[in-house]
Formats: structure tokens, sequence, C-alpha cells
């Protein structure tokens, strides 16, 4: 190894950042996994949604790269993502990290492969941001090296690159998008419109006005100035880093936003040196100095000469009037544009799934996440991700949203299948199955505090009209109007 490099390439002080990095992103990994093998085949499984099976047939590898290109099963689903689940697993309680730098980066490399084939058929139920965020950072990890080489400084500040374009680029789709961010209004609605509240939302919604905006203010501070501190010497990049973590922290006190908050929580750390992560995490680095082989050195810098690259589509995203928001631009997740809520809904609306029997009297199916009962408080779920709850917040939006899934749903529903009821809170019909189900449309507000003490609902709601007509299952298992035959 050149002289030159070795005197730069290692970032000693940095030791507990890469710590951090490579803990909090094999959690985060085991939830994904978690998810993915709760939920993925009663969505996108054979018999699922949108099955898989049929997405593969009308699609390429090009188009679509995945290793279930080879063979797709539910088998193999429950095999694959068991198998990221023990990585991600052994990752997280430092098993790898004990041994050479080559098998730590062999599993940082399957983890990331395993992900990308689940998320590349995932469809419309994988379409989040968080989804390209995890997958992003998960290649960036295969660069951090293990606890037998020093932390590369390139890496650590690629991944602040990564927080810079996260943060960065959700405080510029705000300012370019819904003018209530610019007249510092949009907290009067988001914390009672959000996809998913959580406990503490509706006492964020009830907070004065003029708390609200400050909310606003603070959020625009934090993600259109803080990120360019992120680069700065120490101790300016500790500090903008620990804005990060505050303003994060905020966002998941007061929704539920899958892993979002607490992925940018763990790679905002990129920026904090072993100084004031010392504080924080009562390990000890090592005494004597580490060293980086050079093979090691030449992954490394291939790889940021890769992002390098990849960075001109969204650098230039970031200027453009016509900032696209959440986007890949290649279908390895590789260096991703971010950002959320450009437009914040000022009316909450849910659509309520009902089903019937024999006596003509509808009773409610009642979802984990998504609001409901009227009395349920929302309930907690974050860092978890509900799929088939978040999808319904957006056909709650628009029938587009809903286009090929809803349907499908409400015909598993009409046949009383195992695995879509197992995406329920409660099947009113105890497993039996309903004569028909229909689909009404409701506006939903949170209660005032008046009408929290005297009824004890959280919610309030009326009636705004039908948004699927009653349905059935036909002699031949087809999902047909109720007066069909």
């Amino acid at each position: 190894m050149p002289a030159w490099v070795s005197s730069w390439f290692p970032a000693p002080d940095y030791w507990l950042s890469r710590l951090v990095l490579e803990r909090g992103l094999a959690l985060v990994y085991l939830i994904a996994f978690t998810a993915t093998l709760d939920q993925f085949v009663p969505l996108l499984g054979e018999r699922g949604l949108l099955p898989v099976p049929r997405l593969l047939r009308v699609t390429s590898w090009r188009s679509t790269p995945s290793l279930f290109r080879l063979h797709y099963s539910d088998r193999a689903l429950y095999l694959a993502a068991g198998l990221g689940w023990a990585l991600a697993a052994a990752q997280l309680a430092g098993g790898p990290d004990l041994g050479p730098p080559w098998l730590t980066m062999l599993v940082w490399l399957l983890l990331w492969a395993l992900y990308l084939s689940i998320v590349n058929v995932g469809q419309v139920f994988y379409s989040f941001g968080w989804e390209s965020l995890l997958l992003e950072a998960g290649f960036l990890a295969i660069f951090l090296g293990s606890s037998r080489v020093a932390p590369p400084i390139v890496t650590i500040f690629i991944m602040r690159w990564l927080v810079f374009r996260l943060e960065f680029g959700a405080g510029l789709i705000k300012l370019r998008g819904d003018r209530c961010w610019r007249d510092l209004t949009c907290l009067y609605y988001h914390h009672e419109t959000q996809p998913m509240p959580n406990p503490l939302s509706w006492y964020f919604h009830r907070l004065p006005r003029p708390l609200h905006k400050v909310e606003v203010a603070s959020n625009h501070f934090a993600q259109l100035v803080v990120p360019f501190a992120l680069f700065a010497p120490q101790p300016a990049a500790d500090i903008a880093a620990a804005v990060v973590v505050v303003t994060q922290s905020y966002l998941l006190l007061s929704g539920n936003f899958a892993w979002l908050n607490a992925l940018t929580i763990v790679l905002a750390t990129s920026a904090m040196d072993d100084t004031a992560l010392s504080h924080v995490v009562p390990v000890a680095p090592p005494a004597h100095a580490l060293t980086d082989p050079a093979w090691f050195v030449a992954l490394v810098l291939t790889a940021t000469a890769l992002v390098a690259g990849l960075s001109y589509w969204p650098a230039h995203n970031l200027v453009s009037r016509r900032q696209l928001m959440n986007a890949s631009f290649n279908k390895l997740h590789l260096v991703n544009t971010y950002g959320a809520f450009g437009s914040v809904t000022k009316v909450r609306y849910e659509v309520v799934l009902e089903g019937t029997d024999s006596d003509g009297h509808w009773q409610e199916y009642e979802f984990k996440g998504k609001p409901g009962s009227l009395r349920r408080r929302p309930p907690q779920v974050a860092p978890y991700h509900l799929r088939l709850d978040w999808l319904m917040w957006f056909a709650a939006i628009s029938p587009a949203y809903a286009e090929g899934w809803l349907v499908a749903l409400v015909g598993k529903l009409l046949a009383a299948d195992r695995g879509a009821r197992r995406l329920l809170r409660r099947d009113p019909f105890g497993g039996q199955p309903p004569g028909a189900i229909r689909a009404q449309l409701y506006r939903y507000r949170f209660t005032t505090f008046g009408e929290r003490r005297r009824t004890g609902q959280w919610w309030v709601r009326t009636y705004a009209g039908q948004y699927l007509p009653p349905l059935r299952l036909s002699r031949d298992g087809r999902v047909v109007g109720h007066m069909e035959r």
C-alpha cells in the first residue's frame, strides 16, 4: 500500500462509530427479516394478494434482479428470510466481527443480496423509501470492515453522504411542495393524518398551534442547515449528528414510520467520533493501532468510486425543480434519493372493511395498526412495519393505490383464508366465511380534550360514502357483485 494512502485511510477515532453502525444496522435487518417471515407469504406468496410467480413470468433479470428468479416457492422465501434473520442475529451478537475482515464483509454482502431479492419482488408492498435506505446502508456496511482492521475514513464519509441526502432531500421536498411547510402550518394536520399514528400522536396533535409552528421551523433547520455540518471538523460534526438524533427521536415518539427514524439515528453516528460516543457506549476501543490490508483498501476505494459515480443522479435530483421523492436510479438500490411528505393531507379518511352473515348484520374487520375502533388507542408499531395497514392508508387517499390487491384481499377474507386473517387484528366471524364483504369510507379525526373525557374515544368518524359495493364469492371462486349469479 502506498504510504500516502496508509497515512490517511484509517480512521482510528471512529472505532465506536463503526461498532454502533454495524450493530444498529444488524438490528434493523433483524426486524426487516422478521416482518418478511410474518407477512410476505400472505401478501406476495404463491397464493398471496400479488403472487411473486406471476410477477416473475412477466419481468426479466434486468428489470427485477432477484435470487428468486432461479426459483420461487413459499418454502424458498422462508429459507431465504430465515437465513437473513440468522445472519443479522449473528452480526448483532458480534460473531462475524471476531473473524477476519472478509468474513464480516461476506455476511453483509449476503444480508444485502437476500433483502434485495425480497424487495425487488415485493411490488407495492415493498415500495417504501426505508427499504432502499436499508439496502443502501447494508451495501455500505460491507466496506466498514471488522474489529481487526481500522475503520476506513472514506466509508465513514460515504455514510455521512447518505445521511445528508436523506435529511437534505426531505427538507427540500417540503419547501418545494405543500405551501403549509412554508407558512409553518403543516403540523396543524400531520400528527392526525399521518399514515399510522402512535400512542402519543393524539397528544402531539393537541399541542398549541404556536408550538406546531416551532416544530416545523425546527424541522427546516434540522434538515436544510444542519446536514452540511456533518462534513465539518469535530466537534461540529458531533453536534450536527446529535441534532439529527434528537429530531429523529422526536419523530419516532410522534408516529409509526417503520424503521426509518431508528435507522437514521444509527446512520447519524457515522459523524460522531469515539470521544463523543464513549459517553453513551460503554465499550473501550482497542489500545493498539489497527492496520488495513492492501486488498481491503483496494475494495473500499473501488466501492467509493462506484458511489461517487452513482451519486450524479441523486445530486442532480436535489437541485432539480422536479425533485423525485424516495426514488432508486438503479435496480440494486444503490445511492438513492429520499424525502417524505412533500404534500400533507389535511383530512383523514379510512377504508373500513365490513362483512355480513346470513342475518344481514354488518361487522367490521379490525387491522393491527391502522385506525378502526374509535375507542382503541393508536398502537406503537415502529420499528416494525405493518405493510397492509400502510397500503390501506394509501387506498383511502385514492382507489388507484388499491388496484390489484384490495379486491384480492376481499376474496381471501370471503374464503376465510388463514393467511389473510393472520394479517388482521380481529376477524369478527371467528374464522368462518362471511356471506359478503363491502368497503366503506369514513372521515376520521382525533377527539378534542372534552370529547376524550366524555366518551373515552380517541377518534370521531363520519360516513363519507361507499368504497366497494358488497362482494361475494361465486361458485367458481371469483369475487363478484353481491347480486350477481
